[in-house]
């Protein structure tokens, strides 16, 4: 009988699906400290975003020029804090100064305003170019206005006089970026659509060199030493040394869009590019190479960073502002006799220890906060009572559980659910705290509710609740009365202000400066 010859077993090697797989970002010391920044913030505003600046001091604000007005935003609150909205037409390119006091922007309007940044009162108004100007710079002395326009020129201010000291014709197309000198005021930078860069000396009035960047110039910026700058425009980005007669140092393509905008970070070690690519990238500026990058939803027209890169803000074509705070990481004291403390259930022999190779250590589970607990649970009435137990002790906590409250807008919820041991503990904080800066814009949003629930049933109210009721509401007058004083002074000192001569001296960067007679025409209506 004939045998069945055996299976041959071939060997079999699996498919290696690794080869196909995207590979990984590498974690460099850079990419590990911008991905610190935290989830962003949208806010969206009405028109794209022309221009973002931070103010150079604390509380660190940053102005987001946008349509006919400008916004200065809380950068930790996210919501506006100022809005100069003294433009007819469309305001582009606002730029605060040095001590953040004053704010510089250019319009639609073929002029230049200058700002008080506390009062928002229109302090100059430089006219002159015949074009709208889209770009405004204060110089290193922070005495004069750069301002570059349409109508191909670029224009140095005096903000004492507010008159013209310096005038350049030499570009044929517009002119949209500019900079200004950081070791000289007499050295200002413009670029223009016709593809050239221009180094101007005020002193002589001369144009002291020339470079071609090959594409429309959309920003440029000097680096801190001053005798290197960097141009923008089409895909690239172009590095230039002054002092060698504007040689091109390094040339950058790494966007495949437009170049928007520049900016320093991180000491004025990094630079960083926006595009029309939706890509921000960060560059070592020791060897511009591409250190980090990252991506938006929409393309980007302008971008600011603060100092110490604590927060990044980013404008997009579509009136988005991209907001991202640092999160600053939490040093933890590492218990190391707590880490050694093990517990074992059960060994049968001691000599058994030696070997386990698991030990478990015991974990304790942290206690939910109680007001998280009843505001996790929408017990939103406990929630109140919970806080306001504690409110003498603990006023700014207090305040932001209000806040959050009110956010969720359910304060009237709660409201209706304490009874009046609570209601006069709520009614004392409202009193003592109304007049504090730091809570009085919260605690007015919750008096209105307040009134709300109650201004038709006071006379329910218990004897002690009344009285605190009619005392906030006397506070609450007083305070008005005290506005208006202060509002009829403002104007009397304005009157005589406006009534002295402006003289043409050198004027100090601290001197409060009074409004000019053309400045005097822009009305400002302060709600």
């Amino acid at each position: 009988m004939a045998k069945t010859p055996s299976k041959i077993a071939y060997p079999f090697k699996k498919t290696n699906k690794k080869i196909y797989a995207p590979p990984k970002a590498q974690e460099t010391p850079h990419s590990i400290y911008w991905k610190k920044l935290g989830l962003p913030v949208l806010v969206k505003e009405y028109g794209a975003i022309d221009c973002l600046d931070f103010c150079p001091v604390q509380p660190y604000y940053f102005a987001a020029t946008c349509s006919v007005r400008v916004q200065v935003y809380d950068p930790i609150t996210k919501v506006v804090a100022k809005n100069l909205s003294q433009f007819v037409e469309g305001a582009y390119g606002a730029t605060f100064r040095g001590d953040g006091r004053l704010l510089v922007a250019g319009s639609e309007e073929k002029v230049v305003k200058l700002f008080d940044v506390q009062s928002k009162n229109v302090l100059r108004v430089f006219t002159g170019h015949t074009a709208p100007v889209h770009r405004t710079f204060f110089t290193k002395d922070n005495l004069k206005v750069l301002s570059c326009s349409d109508d191909k020129s670029v224009g140095l201010w005096d903000i004492a006089t507010e008159a013209q000291v310096a005038s350049f014709t030499e570009h044929t197309d517009y002119v949209r970026a500019g900079a200004t000198s950081p070791i000289s005021p007499d050295i200002i930078l413009s670029g223009g659509y016709d593809n050239i860069v221009k180094m101007y000396d005020c002193r002589t009035n001369e144009t002291v060199l020339t470079v071609n960047h090959g594409d429309p110039i959309e920003s440029t910026l000097f680096l801190p030493s001053g005798g290197i700058f960097v141009s923008a425009g089409g895909t690239q980005i172009k590095v230039w040394d002054i002092f060698n007669g504007g040689k091109l140092l390094s040339c950058i393509s790494s966007h495949h869009k437009t170049v928007t905008s520049l900016r320093l970070s991180s000491n004025n070690s990094t630079l960083i590019s926006a595009s029309l690519d939706r890509h921000l990238k960060f560059y070592d500026i020791s060897t511009f190479r591409v250190v980090h990058n990252i991506d938006f939803p929409n393309a980007i027209l302008s971008m600011a960073i603060s100092d110490r890169d604590d927060v990044l803000a980013v404008g997009m074509i579509d009136g988005v502002i991209s907001i991202s705070k640092r999160e600053h990481s939490k040093i933890k004291k590492i218990d190391t006799d707590a880490e050694n403390k093990t517990s074992f259930k059960f060994v049968s022999d001691f000599n058994a220890l030696s070997s386990i190779d698991l030990s478990v250590t015991k974990q304790k589970i942290a206690a939910e906060p109680l007001m998280e607990k009843y505001l996790r649970k929408h017990e939103y009435s406990r929630v109140l009572a919970t806080t306001l137990l504690t409110a003498s002790m603990y006023p700014t906590r207090t305040v932001a559980m209000l806040q959050e409250l009110l956010k969720r807008n359910v304060f009237h919820t709660a409201l209706g659910g304490i009874d009046d041991r609570h209601l006069y503990k709520l009614l004392k904080f409202i009193q003592r705290k109304l007049g504090e800066t730091m809570f009085n814009r919260t605690l007015i949003d919750v008096l209105n509710v307040v009134i709300d629930v109650y201004g038709n049933q006071v006379h329910l109210l218990t004897e002690t609740n009344q009285i605190l009721y009619k005392n906030i509401a006397k506070k609450v007058a007083a305070e008005i009365e005290v506005c208006k004083k202060v509002s009829e002074l403002e104007g009397a000192i304005n009157l005589l202000l406006a009534g002295a001569q402006v003289g043409t001296t050198p004027v100090d960067t601290n001197e409060i400066l009074a409004p000019s007679a053309v400045a005097q025409k822009e009305i400002v209506i302060d709600v």
